[in-house]
Order: structure tokens, then C-alpha cells, then sequence
């Protein structure tokens, strides 16, 4: 199963947004499932208040674990990483038209302008496009 695949199935499990990106990466950064469930638990329902859609937030989180060196005394990784938050928002913003939950959810308007399987689906897609080898394991 692909990774996009992967992360609407979590959803559908009853993962929340974030916790379905975020977990989707779990084998592939060699982080355990459990904890990152845990720590992207109270990011889903856009920060559980309709703000910052859980899947973008869960974009960030991943490039965390991707990137940063892990440099308690000098950390020396955030420049790259603020840069490629900077693009997959850039990305998301473009498809899909906002990254606020209540707009993407059309909560005010009515008018829905992306389901949360598709924030999940295209988070995981523009995380594999910035971060990832396509020949490295799904």
C-alpha cells in the first residue's frame, strides 16, 4: 500500500488528520507508532478548534523528524526545516485553496473546499515529494 493510501486508511481506522500523516511515516523514520500517535493526538480538528488543519500541522512534525539533527546543544537544522514547512504550506495552500480546518471543512460557508481524506492524502503527497527518495521503502 502507498503511503497516501496508507494514511486515509489510518483515518478511516479513527486516526485523526495529524495522527494519520504523521504515523503514515512511522516505518520509514524508524519512529515508534504508539508515540507519535500520542504526541499528535490533541493536532486533530485543526488544533482541535478548527484553526491550522491537522494534516498541515502534521506536515511540520514529520519534517521535524526528518530533518532536524537532534543538536540539544547547538541545533543547527531549522533553517532547512522552516524552509520546507515554508514549501509544503506553499503546496497545500495551492491545492486545496487554505489551510484552516473550519475553510477547508466549509463550516462558515457551506461550501467544503476539501474533505479531510483528501488533506490527509495530499499532505502525505507533498511530504513524499519534498522529503523522500521515490526508490526508498513506502
Amino acid at each position: 500500500m502507498e503511503r497516501p493510501e496508507k494514511a486515509v486508511s489510518l483515518h478511516h481506522h479513527g486516526y485523526n488528520c495529524a495522527q494519520s500523516v504523521a504515523c503514515a511515516f512511522c516505518n520509514i523514520l524508524n519512529e515508534n507508532e504508539e508515540t507519535v500517535f500520542r504526541l499528535t493526538e490533541a493536532f486533530g480538528a485543526g488544533m482541535g478548534c478548527t484553526k491550522t488543519c491537522g494534516a498541515v500541522t502534521a506536515m511540520g512534525i514529520v519534517i521535524g523528524m526528518k530533518e532536524s539533527d537532534g543538536n540539544l546543544d547547538k541545533p543547527g537544522t531549522k533553517g532547512k526545516s522552516y524552509k520546507l514547512m515554508k514549501q509544503a504550506i506553499k503546496e497545500f495552500e495551492s491545492m486545496n485553496g487554505s489551510i484552516i480546518c473550519s475553510e477547508l471543512k466549509g463550516i462558515h460557508t457551506g461550501t467544503m473546499l476539501r474533505s479531510c481524506d483528501g488533506c490527509v492524502n495530499d499532505a502525505v503527497e507533498i511530504l513524499d515529494r519534498l522529503l523522500f527518495d521515490p526508490n526508498e521503502e513506502k
